[in-house]
C-alpha cells in the first residue's frame, strides 16, 4: 500500500543525513569516487599521450576530444538501456564495473585505445543513471529539492579535486600506469559504496515504495514541443560553450607545462595538480553564488535559467581573454607566466562554470518525466559529447598559433556562446515560465 503523504513526510525527516535522505549521501559517495577515477584518467590522458606514447600534439588533441566526445555521447545509449531494460541500479553496476576495467588496462601501452573505449561506454551508461536518482529522493513539493544538485555537484567536484593530487601525483612520480592503477582502485570503492547503500535509494520502477521513500502521486510531468525545442536550443548553445571549456584539461594543461613559471622556492609545482584548482573553487565559491541566488530569489529577482547561463559563458571568455594578455606579456618579454595567473584563470573560469553547467543540469533532471528521466539527462551531456568534439577540433590549431592568439579565439568561442544564450532569454521566458532556475533549485 502507498504511505499517505504526510506519513511519507514524516519518513523522509526522520531518515536525514546532514538535513537531506540519506541516499543523497550514498548517491554523492558513489559519484564522487566514478569522477576521481575519470578525471584522475583525464588529468594524465594529455601528458601520457604526447610524453610515454610520443604522439604528437596535433594527434593527442584530436584523441583527448574525441574520446571525451565519446564519454559524452555514450550516455544516450546509456539512457535508453536504462530506462528501457536495465533500470538504474543495474546500469550503475555495469557501467561502473566497465570503468574500473577500462582503468586497469590504461596501465599497458598495447590495450590503450580498448581502455579508452571501456571507460567511454562505462562513463556513458552510469552518468545519466546515477544521476536521475535524485528526484525521486523527494517530493515535488520538497523545499529540499532546491539544494540537492547543488550538493550533488560538490561531490562530482570533491572527486575531480582529489584526482590530480592522488593519481596526478602518482603519475609524474612512479610512472602513469600507477596513476591509471590507482583511478581504477577508486571506481571500485565507488561501486562498493553504491551496493551497500542500495537499500537507501529510490526504488525501480515498477517496485513498491519504501516508507522512507516518496511514492509518484501518479502526475506525470509532460513536456510540450515549445519546451523540448527550447531545450534543444540550449543544448546547441552549450557545445560552443563546451568547445571553449574544455580547453583546460588540453590546451591550458600544455600551456601549464611550456608557458608557466611552477617553481616556488627551490620546488617546482606538478603540471597536474593546476587541475585541482576548478573543482576547488566549486567548494570556495557554490555556498557564495548559492547564498546569493536565494537572496535574490526570496526579492523576487531570481534569474532565468538560461540568463545565468549567458553570464557563465561571459565569464568563461572573460577568463581566456586574461590568459591571453599574460602569456601576450610573457611571449614579448621572453618570460615564463607566473603559476599566480594561472591559479587567478582557474578561479575566474570555475566562477564561470557555475553558472552554466550545474544550472543546465538542473534544469533538464529538473523537467524531466520520471519514465525518461535518464534520457533527459542524456540529453544534457550530449552537449558534452559534441563539445568535446569540438574542443578536440579547436586544440589543432594549438601548434599553428602563438598562446595568446590561441587564447583569444577560445575566448572568441565562449562569447559567442554568452551572447546566443542571452538572445534567447525572452524566448524562454515566453515559452516557458518554469524555465525560471528557481534560485538554488536548479543548480546542480
Amino acid at each position: 500500500m502507498v504511505a499517505s503523504a504526510a506519513s511519507r513526510a514524516a519518513a523522509v525527516r526522520g531518515g536525514n543525513w546532514f538535513g537531506h535522505p540519506r541516499g543523497l549521501t550514498i548517491l554523492f559517495l558513489t559519484e564522487m569516487w566514478s569522477e576521481f577515477s575519470f578525471f584522475g584518467m583525464r588529468t594524465m590522458l594529455v601528458y601520457y599521450m604526447t610524453q610515454q606514447l610520443q604522439i604528437s600534439q596535433r594527434h593527442s588533441s584530436l584523441i583527448y576530444g574525441a574520446y571525451l566526445g565519446f564519454a559524452y555521447f555514450t550516455p544516450l545509449i546509456g539512457g535508453i538501456l536504462s530506462d528501457r531494460w536495465l533500470g538504474r541500479r543495474r546500469a550503475v553496476l555495469l557501467g561502473g564495473g566497465l570503468m574500473t576495467v577500462g582503468h586497469f588496462l590504461m596501465a599497458f601501452e598495447a590495450t590503450f585505445y580498448p581502455a579508452l573505449v571501456l571507460i567511454g561506454f562505462g562513463n556513458g551508461i552510469m552518468l545519466p543513471s546515477l544521476s536521475s536518482q535524485i528526484n525521486r529522493l523527494y517530493d515535488d513539493s520538497d523545499p529540499r529539492k532546491a539544494s540537492a544538485y547543488n550538493i550533488y555537484y560538490v561531490g562530482i567536484n570533491v572527486g575531480g579535486f582529489l584526482a590530480p593530487f592522488a593519481c596526478g601525483t602518482v603519475g609524474e612520480l612512479f610512472g602513469w600506469q600507477w596513476g591509471f592503477t590507482l583511478a581504477g582502485v577508486g571506481m571500485l570503492v565507488g561501486l562498493v559504496i553504491y551496493i551497500t547503500g542500495a537499500p537507501l535509494l529510490p526504488p525501480e520502477q515498477g517496485e513498491p515504495a519504501r516508507a522512507s521513500q516518496p511514492a509518484d502521486d501518479g502526475n506525470s510531468r509532460k513536456l510540450d514541443r515549445s519546451t523540448l525545442l527550447m531545450l534543444a536550443a540550449i543544448v546547441m548553445l552549450v557545445i560552443i560553450y563546451r568547445s571553449a571549456y574544455e580547453q583546460v584539461g588540453n590546451t591550458v594543461a600544455l600551456w601549464a607545462d611550456h608557458g608557466v613559471n611552477r617553481v616556488v622556492g627551490d620546488w617546482t609545482i606538478p603540471m597536474t595538480w593546476f587541475q585541482a584548482l576548478n573543482p576547488l573553487g566549486i567548494f570556495l565559491f557554490t555556498p557564495i553564488i548559492v547564498a546569493r541566488w536565494t537572496r535574490r530569489a526570496s526579492k523576487g529577482k531570481d534569474r532565468t535559467a538560461v540568463a545565468k547561463m549567458a553570464i557563465g559563458a561571459v565569464i568563461l571568455a572573460s577568463s581566456y581573454l586574461m590568459l591571453s594578455a599574460v602569456s601576450f606579456y610573457a611571449t614579448h618579454t621572453g618570460t615564463r607566466a607566473s603559476w599566480l595567473w594561472l591559479a587567478l584563470f582557474f578561479f575566474a573560469f570555475t566562477v564561470g562554470e557555475l553558472f552554466i553547467l550545474p544550472v543546465g543540469l538542473g534544469l533538464f533532471g529538473r523537467i524531466a518525466p520520471e519514465k525518461y528521466a535518464a534520457s533527459m539527462i542524456a540529453a544534457w551531456f550530449a552537449a558534452a559529447c559534441f563539445g568535446n568534439l569540438g574542443a578536440g577540433a579547436l586544440g589543432t590549431l594549438w601548434s599553428a598559433m602563438l598562446p595568446w592568439q590561441f587564447f583569444i579565439v577560445v575566448a572568441a568561442v565562449a562569447g559567442v556562446a554568452g551572447g546566443l544564450l542571452l538572445a534567447l532569454v525572452p524566448w524562454a521566458r515566453a515559452v516557458d515560465p518554469g524555465l525560471r532556475a528557481g534560485s538554488a533549485s536548479t543548480a546542480s
